[in-house]
């Protein structure tokens, strides 16, 4: 059944509310058509987090990412040749990242679009290792399957990671993946967290068989989702 209702306003106006429940997931979603998809296939060892897009006078999509890992110049030559982006600018430096601007073209799969046009809101966004990693929030199961239904349609393959119901409580954030819980616990047990720390990343890197990169992003996004959640709770 649909969480869709009316509200009045002070005014008496009628107000669509989507604001009761609905659905929350997280999705995999991959494409050589979606943006920079064909530089994450082929760069897989960098984790790409767009900070934000925006549309300029002349019409033009700006899009500013974030990107961590240790292929910086094999990622900068993948985004020469990349049909989905144009004009790339490393826009800044630190010792763990970078930020590149892009201008993303007509042949772009506009995905978080597509989701909006069915009342899907962005929670999250990160690149797996050949795509999109996704978190939305849906009004209805409805609006989920029309976005699944869209995603179909250009031949988007999309997978679910979690998948739940949104209550009155809900603090809008995606239950912690197992990689992250995983990540968490081992740290945990091991005095990551402690002072001095028993382990160190490159540690934590070993012991779980991934690179140094995605044991930062992954403790990074796995702590900033729990502090969201519970400042949000204060």
């Amino acid at each position: 059944m649909s969480t869709e209702h009316q509200e009045y306003d002070r005014d008496g106006t009628v107000l669509e509310s989507q604001a009761d429940g609905g659905i929350v997931t997280q999705l995999r979603l991959e494409h050589p058509s979606l943006l920079l998809g064909p530089t994450l296939r082929r760069v897989p060892t960098v984790t790409v987090t767009p900070e934000y897009w925006t549309t300029v006078e002349t019409g033009r999509t700006l899009v500013f990412c974030s990107v961590s890992g240790e292929s910086f110049d094999a990622f900068e030559t993948a985004l020469e040749v990349d049909p989905t982006v144009t004009e790339p600018v490393l826009v800044d430096r630190y010792p763990d990242r970078r930020i590149y601007r892009v201008v993303r073209t007509d042949e772009t799969i506009p995905i978080i679009a597509r989701a909006a046009s069915v009342g899907g809101r962005l929670l999250d966004l990160s690149s797996s290792r050949d795509g999109w990693l996704a978190q939305f929030h849906f009004p209805s199961r409805d609006r989920l399957i029309s976005f699944n239904e869209c995603c179909r349609e250009r031949e988007i393959s999309v997978s679910v990671d979690h998948l739940r119901v949104s209550d009155d409580d809900d603090d809008g954030v995606v239950a912690l993946t197992d990689k992250q819980q995983q990540l968490l616990a081992v740290a945990y047990e091991e005095g990551y967290f402690e002072v001095p720390r028993g382990i160190s990343q490159d540690e934590l890197a070993e012991r779980l068989g991934v690179s140094k990169s995605a044991v930062s992003q992954r403790l990074r996004r796995a702590i900033g989702q729990l502090c969201t959640s519970t400042l949000r709770r204060m």
